[in-house]
């Protein structure tokens, strides 16, 4: 693996982020948005998602100063459902900014793929999951949490 194809794996993933965040805030005024894709949940499995090394994003997401990027996952008063309610909607739109990101990013990889450079797309896709895919998941899974927290309150 060269310096190049990581170096441009990074610089394309951390560009996926704002593709990501634009496309986002367009599909936030559609039905499709609130009705499907506020609801996704690929795995369900926590198990499957450790294998997956969603708990090695959660350390990470937690104990490095990717926790200064979203201050709105915070509860910071008493545990009330609105802001239950309010934590699970941002963090949705978080999920779906790193999936559209992933799928953003993943079109590269895949014409690396398809001119053969097989060794720049695998390096592209790794980086892709590590900054787009198992974070979208770890959203998901924190979905669930929360989820099960407004249900008991």
């Amino acid at each position: 693996m060269t310096y190049k194809h990581l170096s441009f794996s990074i610089a394309i993933t951390f560009i996926s982020f704002i593709i990501g965040m634009i496309i986002n805030n367009i599909l936030k005024k559609t039905e499709i948005y609130n009705n499907k894709l506020s609801n996704i949940n690929f795995i369900k499995s926590e198990r499957l998602n450790k294998l997956i090394g969603v708990a090695i994003v959660k350390w990470i997401v937690i104990n490095t100063p990717f926790k200064y990027f979203n201050q709105k996952f915070k509860l910071r008063n008493k545990i009330k459902k609105t802001g239950l309610v309010k934590m699970r909607a941002e963090m949705t739109s978080s999920e779906i900014d790193h999936l559209i990101g992933f799928i953003f990013v993943a079109i590269f990889a895949l014409v690396k793929f398809y001119k053969t450079e097989l060794l720049f797309g695998l390096t592209i896709m790794i980086v892709n999951i590590l900054m787009n895919l198992n974070p979208s998941l770890l959203q998901q899974q924190n979905k669930r949490r929360i989820d099960r927290l407004i249900k008991k309150l």
